[in-house]
């Protein structure tokens, strides 16, 4: 028998839950009908009695002061409508687990199961079901993994039968029939299935469903990363594959802090005291595209995982997310069939990144929000985290022959099955549908106590090789560790989530908080009695045989047994074809405005300039206990700055510089030049603050539209980019993802390509974090210095321009050779205490450096724009790699600054205001309340 119990807060106490579901309906779906929502948990229990079930609700599910419970009654009984929502049987509930281990150490046993929902009730005279179908749909179900609770279900237990290993005729397969297998969940050409067909005739027999699962897996392009290894003709010439290009480049640079790139889950340099850190940062776009909330959790565990399975075990300290969408007005009508509204999309992903950091304990802060049109029907979703771990263990160790396979953290389920192949696909309008199952909901606390038994077992020296189960669950993890040696599982030894999975469901799940260990068997034991003591579940899969084959048991059947050099060495290399064409954008002549406070205003309001305040705050920047330079500071906490430094050895100097850039619409005029921007704003980000730029290293995320020629041009484009960049700046990339599938295609032929993405992360060291400045101005009567090299005219891209409906060309040329004058110089002067604060100019331009100064510093500004100069040219222009610093008025910034371009144009003042001059008259004078209320009220609509 199933016990209920329902938990609501008591009359008079605000329900938040349901008052920001009431704010949803009326700001985002315009039903005002509703006046009042009201919310409650349900608990259900099986297997207990009701004296039992209302312990539970005393001791742990209902607290006295605030909120009252019900055992089996109802608790909203005078609502209009009352709406039940739960996950789907079988997918994974974070809190269902926590409900079994609560309940068993309060001592209720004979608890068989036990899962959660949400209750709402709809309070308003003139609510109509039409009303309610539409709340439901839009903002309560998102039926990729819930539904509506009509009845009480009769069990919590899920019942199955496994399905058996199926063969797979591919020896007599013809070309057509190949395209049909692989179509929906294998996403390979014709050639790669033919490859595989040819296999399996030259070993004389079929594949089991394991097999090709396992194999579209490895070759999936999210795993193998087909385009970046292909070979590239371009414009009829062939050029290195674009994977090596980067991977020369580092090597070229010969940094001599890099102790591991391009080999591990993230890039590691060396820190101090034999203390090293690393990075990562990854995408998760194709499952938050059609469950926000789920695919950015999910984005954000795995990519701790990646830190935690760096070396032999790495502590994260730090989150990162940087995100593009279409704007949150965006008209419903303009919504692609199959997609979801980016307000609902936004909100779910800020959510899922919020919840899962914040219930690890790990700080988000660093980030940036995008907004375009073209990314209504796919968003980017980027997440990165960074992490510390002993100098000695950041190199893997490779398994030996008889070393245990440890499966280790959660239990596999249904959940992201298909995550690798489906995520290497075009999104359709059969997306949402079709690959509901690769979706994933987390589990952060499960993670959090893993990652502590891992450091734990790394500290005693038992861990061999270690790797998360990412995308392709143990095939991956198993596969990838054992490549070198050979592997052997047995899947029904896999701890479950439930019953009924086939084998191949075993071997693909991406379930979340699960990591592979390779252990020696002398080890095992010990391990064993760590996870215990961590209340983490760990699982002897098979071991590590020297066979040099991926081998797979079920019940003792063998349903697997591929060669490992035909695993990971077999897939075709492509030859593809690249011709990028300039886009043909009129030059537009860019004219003085007639209000000039009006165009300052929309400028800062514009989404890709306005504060982000509002989500930061929603987001733990401060656990921990190691922020040094936050991402807001100033006299009321409102100024931005460029980039987070952490102290991450507590009660040492040292500090971790993380900051990145990116610039979509600048990747649209020109790949190279965008591309270049991106890498400066990163690396200027982080030396505004103080970080020496020869202790920098970089992480590429290259977000692309399906890549056809002309697409896959603009690819080649944007890695000469970033091999130029190294080679100028001697700044090398270290890790890096790509993500080659942000194209939608319609029923009815509409084509939507994303604006394409590349998002450089760079992290690095600093000897001392009390040699590093804010961005917010200090005190009135100081020099404000503009520095670097610019041409105003180069205005195309720029947040004016797009203001106005400008297209042009002229983007802003950056020369990286430049740029690293600047920064060096830059740098000294931080470093040696002369200036009072400092930060760079991107989206906004000068203008809305200069505003945001202002705001942390609750400072005014008088401004002398020089005479040679247009005036818009010289607020708008958004040249990466320049900064305003503050100077004491008595020093001179030509001695500061020596040999690059500086100038003083203005005055910090008393007087809280922007006032703008030029050839001695007065542009305008504009009060910084009214500004920035115009810059804060963006987000604040969205997020209140």
């Amino acid at each position: 028998m199933i016990q209920e119990v329902r938990v609501i807060a008591r009359e008079g106490i605000p329900d938040s839950k349901g008052d920001e579901i009431l704010y949803e309906i009326h700001r985002a779906l315009g039903i005002n009908s509703v006046e009042k929502v009201r919310t409650a948990r349900v608990f259900r229990f099986e297997g207990i009695s009701e004296d039992a079930a209302r312990f539970l609700a005393e001791r742990l599910l209902a607290e006295e002061i605030f909120q009252s419970f019900k055992v089996n009654s109802p608790v909203i009984n005078d609502a209009a409508f009352v709406i039940e929502v739960a996950y789907r049987p079988g997918v994974m509930n974070p809190e269902a687990a926590s409900l079994m281990k609560s309940a068993s150490d309060l001592g209720v046993d004979n608890l068989i199961a036990a899962d959660s929902a949400w209750q709402y009730g709809f309070y308003g005279q003139q609510i109509t079901g039409a009303d309610i179908e539409r709340i439901v749909n839009s903002l309560l179900v998102n039926a990729t993994v819930e539904y509506v609770v009509k009845e009480s279900p009769r069990t919590l237990v899920i019942h199955g039968s496994t399905g058996r290993t199926e063969i797979i005729p591919i020896r007599s397969m013809d070309d057509q029939q190949l395209v049909e297998l692989s179509r929906d969940k294998l996403f390979l050409n014709l050639e790669e299935m033919k490859v595989i067909r040819n296999y399996f005739r030259s070993i004389d027999r079929d594949p089991t469903d394991c097999e090709i699962e396992i194999i579209a897996q490895t070759w999936s392009e999210h795993c193998g990363h087909k385009t970046f290894r292909a070979r590239l003709i371009v414009d009829g010439k062939e050029k290195k594959p674009l994977l090596k290009r980067l991977r020369d480049a580092t090597e070229e640079s010969g940094h001599p802090l890099v102790l591991s790139a391009f080999v591990d889950n993230s890039g590691v340099i060396e820190f101090y005291d034999g203390m090293a850190i690393c990075g990562k940062v990854e995408t998760h776009n194709s499952p938050s595209a059609i469950e926000p909330y789920g695919g950015a959790m999910t984005g954000s565990g795995g990519v701790f995982r990646d830190i935690a399975g760096t070396g032999l075990g790495a502590k994260v300290v730090a989150s990162t997310d940087m995100f593009c969408f279409a704007p949150p007005d965006l008209p419903a009508e303009e919504i692609p069939p199959g997609c979801l509204h980016p307000h609902y999309l936004l909100r779910r992903v800020i959510a899922g990144v919020r919840d899962y950091g914040n219930r690890m304990g790990i700080p988000t802060n660093n980030g940036s929000l995008h907004f375009h049109r073209d990314y209504r029907a796919k968003p980017t979703v980027i997440v990165g985290a960074y992490g510390i771990l002993p100098a000695g263990a950041c190199r893997k160790g490779s398994p030996e022959r008889g070393d245990q396979v440890i499966a280790m953290g959660g239990r596999t389920g249904r959940d992201g099955i298909h995550g690798a192949t489906f995520s290497s696909g075009e999104m359709t309008d059969r997306t949402i549908n079709v690959n509901a199952s690769a979706v994933q909901i987390g589990h952060p606390i499960e993670e959090k106590r893993m990652f502590d038994a891992i450091l734990n077992a790394r500290d005693e020296g038992l861990i061999r090789a270690i790797t998360d189960c990412g995308a392709g669950g143990f095939a991956s993890a198993v596969g990838e560790m054992g490549s070198e040696i050979g592997a052997r599982i047995a899947l029904d030894l896999a701890p479950l989530k439930y019953p009924g999975l086939s084998p191949w469901e075993i071997l693909l799940s991406e379930s979340q908080e699960r990591m592979v260990l390779a252990v020696a068997p002398e080890n095992v034991k010990r391990l064993f009695e760590i996870c215990r003591g961590y209340n983490v579940e760990a699982t002897v899969l098979g071991e590590f045989t020297g066979d040099c084959h991926f081998s797979a048991t079920y019940e003792g059947r063998e349903v697997m047994d591929l060669d490992m050099n035909f695993l990971h060495d077999g897939l075709p290399q492509r030859v593809m074809n690249a011709s990028w064409k300039k886009p043909s954008l009129k030059e537009t002549e860019i004219n003085a405005p007639a209000d000039w406070p009006g165009l300052f205003k929309n400028v800062m309001k514009h989404l890709n300039v306005c504060s982000k305040e509002p989500i930061v705050r929603l987001y733990d920047h401060g656990v921990q206990g190691t922020s040094a330079l936050p991402p807001f500071a100033g006299v009321h906490g409102d100024g931005p700055n460029d980039a987070v430094i952490l102290t991450p050895l507590l009660g040492r100097p040292y500090g971790m510089v993380i900051s990145h850039g990116l610039n979509p619409v600048l990747n649209q005029i020109d790949p190279y030049y965008g591309s270049i921007w991106a890498a400066a704003e990163a690396v200027s980000n982080a030396v505004a603050c103080g970080a020496n730029p020869s202790e920098i290293v970089l992480i590429d995320n290259f977000i692309w539209p399906f890549p056809d020629e002309e697409l896959l041009g603009a690819l080649d484009m944007a890695v000469d980019g970033c091999v130029d960049f190294v080679g100028a700046t001697g700044m090398p990339f270290i890790s890096g993802k790509d993500s080659l599938s942000s194209t939608y295609r319609g029923k009815d032929g509409t084509v939507i390509k994303i604006p394409p993405v590349l998002c450089v992360s760079a992290f690095g060291r600093i000897p001392d974090v009390s040699k590093t400045v804010s961005a917010d101005f200090k005190e009135a009567g100081n020099h404000v210095v503009l520095l670097g090299f610019r041409d105003t005219d180069e205005m195309a891209g720029s947040v004016y321009c797009q203001i106005h409906d400008l297209p042009g060309s002229n983007l802003p040329r950056i020369n990286p050779a430049d740029l690293m004058r600047v920064l060096k110089s830059l740098y000294r002067a931080v470093s040696a205490g002369k200036l009072r604060a400092c930060h760079d100019i991107s989206e906004g331009g000068l203008a809305a450096a200069l505003a945001e100064m202002c705001f942390g510093g609750d400072t005014g500004v008088v401004i002398e724009i020089p005479e040679n100069e247009k005036a818009v040219n010289f607020m708008f222009n958004e040249t990466a790699g320049c900064f305003l610093a503050e100077v004491p008025a008595g020093l001179a910034p030509g001695d500061i600054f020596r040999d690059i371009p500086c100038r003083i144009i203005g005055v910090t003042t008393k007087d809280k205001s922007i006032a703008l001059k030029q050839s001695g008259g007065h542009l305008f004078n504009l009060e910084l309340d009214d500004l920035s209320a115009a810059w804060q009220q963006p987000m604040k609509e969205v997020f209140r």
